[in-house]
């Protein structure tokens, strides 16, 4: 078991105790079936929802939940990490880009939270989720603007700027190498921060491959999430809702069952090759203590010819909110430029 079914469970154990179990809930939602939609069947006419928006995508054989909040010139997509995840633990931008005059644009991917959760596992891949991105874009009718992504978000943000970078006016490439394996060669390096012991132990659970151990368990969220996933004590509310609504199907068809061997279809992804065709207005975002080398993020942005980057000396995966004065000092500073 990883952070996410560990909290996915505990959300789903809450449920239950309320009489009511998520994953039934979940499983009975009439907008898990599949049906054809056009963006105006979707969303009332002349109704105010709260910024909120259903957008078709696969061809308009499902929908995803998003959600505008502000307005301005300047227009921000946010694409959550996972993947599987949701918007949730990217909160931290209402607080800041809102009131800064930035128009931005939450959305749930295709599978996670607010949006249609199919049961066709063929959906879950790379190349897929880029067509969703740029059905959303058409579908809130968005050009000229800036794409953020997080963690894996960053994955689909660098892919959309391969492909579709016309439609961009800058591009945010939030804790995210652009490799698989560099990744990897991070977080083998920061299991050699545990003790010797619990090393040993860790390494023995994963070659049987042992992840949903209790043990597997309690070494992760003891003694590695909160050093390089959040540093605050406790996690936001935000956080762990976001993590309580993962879809673990997502996750493990992509990325794999644990956090320090991916073994889902991302295994091959590598695109540092392909930096340099990226020529929009950049910035990449990197933490000292994050599962992502920060070096990683400064050498991306020396590869795009038109990028800058910047760590969080204090920060994690989720600098947005373990080094959140100084994540929104430069996001601001880099989205008022462009």
């Amino acid at each position: 078991m990883n952070r996410r079914s560990f909290l996915a469970a505990g959300a789903a154990s809450l449920a239950a105790a309320a009489g009511k179990s998520i994953t039934a809930s979940a499983a009975t939602l009439p907008s898990s079936q599949p049906s054809s939609h056009r963006v105006d069947d979707l969303n009332p006419p002349g109704i105010r929802t709260a910024g909120i928006r259903m957008v078709p995508v696969v061809g308009g054989k499902y929908k995803v939940w998003t959600k505008r909040l502000g307005s301005g010139p300047i227009k921000v997509l946010l694409l959550h990490g996972g993947p599987g995840f949701s918007h949730e633990y990217l909160e931290a931008m209402e607080s800041f880009l809102p009131q800064a005059g930035i128009e931005m644009y939450y959305y749930d991917q295709l599978g996670c939270n607010n949006s249609d959760h199919p049961g066709d596992t063929s959906l879950w891949t790379l190349p897929r989720y880029l067509e969703e991105v740029e059905e959303v874009r058409r579908g809130l009718g968005l050009d000229n603007f800036v794409l953020y992504g997080h963690s894996w978000g960053g994955i689909l943000a660098m892919e959309y700027a391969l492909h579709y970078q016309q439609h961009l006016r800058g591009l945010v490439i939030s804790n995210m190498t652009a490799g698989t394996q560099s990744y990897l060669k991070r977080t083998a390096a920061l299991k050699l921060q545990l003790p010797p012991a619990k090393l040993a132990r860790l390494n023995a659970l994963e070659a049987k491959r042992d992840y949903d151990s209790p043990e597997y368990e309690k070494i992760m969220m003891e003694d590695l999430y909160p050093k390089m996933i959040c540093r605050i004590h406790p996690w936001p509310n935000s956080v762990d809702r976001a993590f309580a609504h993962a879809n673990q199907t997502i996750y493990v068809q992509m990325q794999g069952k644990s956090e320090f061997l991916v073994t889902g279809n991302l295994k091959n992804w590598e695109r540092w090759d392909r930096l340099h065709e990226i020529k929009v207005k950049a910035l990449t975002i990197g933490a000292r203590y994050d599962e992502m080398d920060p070096e990683d993020m400064k050498k991306m942005a020396t590869l795009m010819p038109n990028a800058t980057s910047f760590l969080c000396p204090n920060g994690s995966h989720l600098c947005m909110w373990d080094d959140q004065a100084l994540y929104f000092q430069h996001l601001l500073a880099f989205l008022n430029s462009v």
